[in-house]
């Protein structure tokens, strides 16, 4: 690896990294990358069930738990019960964007890019940051109520139940081919071991604060400071 100028922003030796202009796509992942939080880890600790939920969470993000769908079921059986109300509580008390996502994304935006915003959490917390962003395409789970609360499941979507890193490779492939695109002229953007397969399908992968055994395969990786860093290696 080559360190940048800047310190804690590494880019990874490889061909030159081409103009802004030559990328068509951002896919970003949600929890941790553009927001400073995982969800389920604050839903689990606002119903009293946070250091079970959370050691699952990490375990899977550090790729020790190798089934993301399965790390993904076995946290949702842990909040069977808990009063949908503290999904707004989570998002009202909890949920803050990262330094630079807005930033970045009004830049992508305006670059003409399309943004994709695929999330191994939850339609409630993606509907909000889309809005807020001007995401193009979303993807993410939706979490099943029942009198009022949780019922410790998803619900099936017309793509599937689980949104793993499968799917985020599938939804940064159909997004591309959706703005008729190569996988080459999209970027994605993660910090956890899920999203290694939709960083390992584009043309350009970014890791932003990310797990070990994801700074280490990406080509550039955000270690310090906020997203918007990746506008100091990727000129228009």
């Amino acid at each position: 690896m080559t360190s940048s100028a800047s310190e804690g922003l590494v880019l990874r030796d490889g061909p030159a990294l081409p103009p802004l202009s030559h990328f068509k796509l951002a896919a970003f992942d949600m929890d941790s990358t553009l927001i400073s939080i995982e969800c389920i880890d604050e839903i689990a600790a606002l119903a009293g069930k946070g250091q079970e939920v959370a050691a699952i969470t990490e375990a899977a993000m550090r790729g020790e738990i190798t089934d993301f769908r399965d790390s993904l079921r076995r946290r949702l059986a842990i909040l069977a019960g808990v009063p949908a109300t503290v999904l707004d509580r989570v998002l009202a008390e909890r949920l803050n964007f990262n330094p630079g996502a807005r930033e970045l994304c009004t830049a992508l935006k305006a670059a003409g890019l399309k943004l994709v915003l695929v999330s191994g959490g939850f339609t409630f917390f993606t509907r909000f940051v889309a809005a807020e962003l001007g995401m193009d395409f979303v993807r993410s789970n939706e979490l099943e109520i029942a009198d009022g609360a949780l019922t410790g499941r998803v619900v099936m979507q017309d793509w599937g139940d689980i949104c793993d890193g499968e799917q985020k490779r599938l939804m940064l492939l159909q997004s591309c081919e959706s703005i008729g695109c190569r996988p080459d002229q999209a970027m994605a953007v993660g910090d956890g071991a899920n999203d290694l397969p939709m960083m390992g399908a584009a043309g350009l992968s970014v890791a932003y604060h990310a797990k070990p055994k994801v700074r280490e395969q990406a080509r550039i990786a955000i270690n310090e400071g906020g997203l918007d860093r990746l506008l100091e290696l990727i000129r228009p």
